[in-house]
């Protein structure tokens, strides 16, 4: 596994194992997304509960991700990275054996901090691995954690629906694979970081931006960033709720459905990165944000079956812009990789925990249909992407 500090091309090995470390981080993330409906029916939860519980996970993630990102800017620690899959590992045997609402909401927190790690440091390897085609490395390694999100329902329904609250202990196998390769990883990422490989890729270079323009274009990015995971808030929360409240299915169909979505999102996370590289950040940003707005309008109104064919098409077109949006706020602000990644692998995730309770209160006191009429407003906000300033790639 571990390259030779020497070698000046992309190393793929160490993609390929960041990315399949993402897929098993996020498969068992959205294990907990997965379980809803039957932690929903074995407490009583309401749909604010449920929020409550997904704000647990998303804040113990968000709000750590920037201190940990800007602490490992200036003092690296590659074996973070095993370290931080541990409380993923111990959040899911809690999850397993949760008795009441609280267990249940401290287990969130504890499979959140473990992405708190897991997140900045492995986008700061990724950069470094990837020899200045930082779109492609980012798709690389954020479409592992997006297939392993679209895996979890799958295996919610054929495991967990039928086999209970209990069988969640079986995934914490998946952290245990995860701590062992990243082991690896972190021994070639201790290896380089000190290296020529290592102070080209996360070091200082000039943006030709003022500070104020860095500052709004920072600024841009966030209505970005609360534009899309909000929206995707109320699909990754809810969804099952609603297709099962709409048209009747149950809820191993509905998890089904859910698992469509996400691979599509897995699909769009896949392309965004590249294209990024070839025809420019800003372009893939807008495109991806609004180009997904008459696909979420047109949502609330479809029947069962075009209703499937839009939460592909939406989530295959809006998960094309987290890459090209994460890559260019690295080059706005050059030397700060893992505080930027943290930054907004935080926000992203904090913005979906906000989306995700405040939605869950608006459906409770409404109803769910409801809720997904507000939503497909929010990526309108995609026109904020046209103030973005225009970037020239930034070769490391």
């Amino acid at each position: 596994m571990p390259a030779s500090s020497q070698d000046t091309g992309v190393v793929y090995k160490i993609l390929a194992a960041i990315s399949v470390s993402h897929l098993l981080n996020d498969m068992m993330q959205s294990v907990l997304l997965a379980l809803y409906p039957v932690l929903k029916g074995s407490f009583s939860l309401s749909f604010a509960q449920i929020g409550i519980i997904t704000l647990a996970f998303q804040f113990s993630s968000s709000l750590l991700q920037p201190l940990i990102g800007a602490f490992t800017d200036k003092r690296p620690k590659p074996y973070s990275l095993p370290i931080g899959m541990g409380f993923t590992f111990s959040g899911l045997l809690l999850l397993s054996q949760a008795w009441n609402f609280p267990s249940v909401v401290a287990a969130a927190a504890l499979i959140g901090m473990g992405s708190s790690v897991f997140h900045p440091e492995s986008s700061r390897v990724a950069r470094m691995a990837s020899a200045g085609q930082h779109g492609l490395a980012q798709s690389i390694f954020q479409v592992g954690g997006n297939i392993g999100s679209s895996l979890g329902p799958l295996l919610a329904a054929l495991i967990i629906v039928p086999l209970g609250q209990g069988s969640v202990a079986w995934f914490s196998l998946a952290a245990l694979v995860a701590m062992l390769i990243l082991m690896r990883v972190s021994r070639w990422y201790a290896a380089n970081v000190n290296t020529v490989r290592g102070r080209s890729s996360l070091g200082r270079t000039e943006t030709g931006l003022s500070r104020r323009q860095v500052m709004g274009a920072l600024g841009v990015l966030l209505i970005l960033i609360f534009s899309k995971y909000f929206y995707l808030a109320g699909l990754n929360s809810y969804l099952t709720f609603y297709l099962m409240d709409r048209f009747g299915l149950t809820i191993q169909n509905a998890q089904y459905c859910l698992f469509v979505f996400l691979f599509a999102v897995a699909l769009g996370t896949l392309v965004g990165g590249p294209v990024g590289d070839r025809i420019g950040r800003k372009r893939v940003i807008w495109g991806s944000i609004l180009g997904a707005a008459p696909f979420a309008l047109a949502l609330p109104y479809a029947n069962l079956t075009w209703t499937i064919v839009l939460i592909f098409i939406i989530g295959l077109v809006i998960a094309s812009a987290f890459s090209a949006i994460l890559v260019y706020a690295q080059e706005l602000v050059p030397g700060k990789t893992g505080m930027i990644s943290g930054l907004f692998f935080g926000l992203a995730f904090g913005m979906a925990g906000i989306g995700a309770a405040a939605l869950g209160n608006l459906a409770d006191a409404t109803s769910i249909e409801f809720v997904y009429k507000v939503c497909s407003f929010l990526p309108i906000l995609g026109f904020a992407a046209f103030l973005l300033p225009e970037r020239r790639r930034v070769r490391q």
